[in-house]
């Protein structure tokens, strides 16, 4: 069965990945919020991060909670981040586009997996400079299976030894460029979580798409690094804590990008360059 099959089939297919990704994107600021306070996100009620009240089903519809409360707690008053509603929209906007690309396939259960635990570990960065392993182990389990499921879509034995030799290439390179820049810096330039981070980029996009999306996450992060610089010398109340910039986001976005945009960013390069 494909989405395309009939265009009313597609409107509901779409609409149903928008409702799942916003469920989706809530779950994850959830889980990317308790990864960062040492919690377990598996157990337990969610609570207002302000007066800790346990909060009901009706304080938890995605975008449409936060909207009809006027973006405070029913219980508290206390104003409520709008980078929840965001990042809601953000995720139901990113399952749309991956299964209109992939349709419904194992490769677009593979990549949807793979988007959630990019969008939780770049949160998770964001806030406490640490990418979870569990969300780079969970990746490479659902890159696992989704070789098992469709073998022939992974190009058999030769696309899954690419794959996994282009994730060796990319981590054991960024590794080395690491250690020779922290003996020039004399302090660490990339974190063992940026490193893993890299591997698994290179086990999903291969090595080419990979060395695409590596320029790709360096000019994210320097955009992301001057925004950031930017934003705290206008906040004259935000003390410098002297921590790096988390490139987990940068790496992560551009990641994201290449997989559902990578083949039409390749075919326009290799036209200008006439290959």
């Amino acid at each position: 069965m494909s989405i395309y099959d009939d265009k009313f089939i597609t409107i509901y297919f779409v609409l149903i990945a928008g409702i799942l990704g916003q469920a989706l994107g809530s779950f994850l600021n959830c889980a990317a919020y308790r990864i960062t306070q040492g919690e377990s996100f598996v157990k337990g009620r969610s609570k207002c991060t302000a007066c800790g009240h346990e909060l009901g089903a009706m304080d938890l519809v995605p975008v449409l909670s936060w909207v009809l409360l006027k973006g405070r707690c029913r219980y508290c008053g206390e104003k409520v981040s709008a980078k929840y509603p965001i990042t809601e929209c953000v995720f139901a906007i990113l399952c749309i586009i991956c299964l209109l690309k992939f349709d419904l396939t194992v490769m677009c259960g593979r990549n949807l997996v793979l988007l959630s635990c990019l969008f939780c570990l770049a949160l998770v960065d964001l806030d406490s400079f640490i990418i979870p392993d569990g969300c780079l182990i969970v990746a490479v389990i659902a890159w696992i299976a989704g070789a098992a499921l469709d073998f022939e879509e992974y190009g058999g034995l030769h696309g899954i030894g690419m794959n996994v030799l282009a994730a060796v290439i990319i981590g054991g390179g960024m590794l080395a460029i690491s250690l020779i820049m922290d003996k020039v810096l004399g302090r660490d330039s990339l974190g063992g979580g940026d490193i893993k981070l890299f591997a698994v980029m290179g086990l999903y996009l291969g090595l080419i798409g990979s060395m695409f999306a590596l320029i790709l996450a360096c000019m994210l992060g320097l955009l992301f690094a001057a925004a950031r610089k930017g934003k705290s010398e206008s906040d004259t109340s935000q003390e410098d804590d002297g921590k790096q910039i988390p490139f987990g986001p940068a790496i992560a976005a551009a990641t994201c990008i290449m997989l559902l945009f990578g083949d039409q960013a390749v075919q326009w390069y290799m036209g200008i360059i006439g290959i």
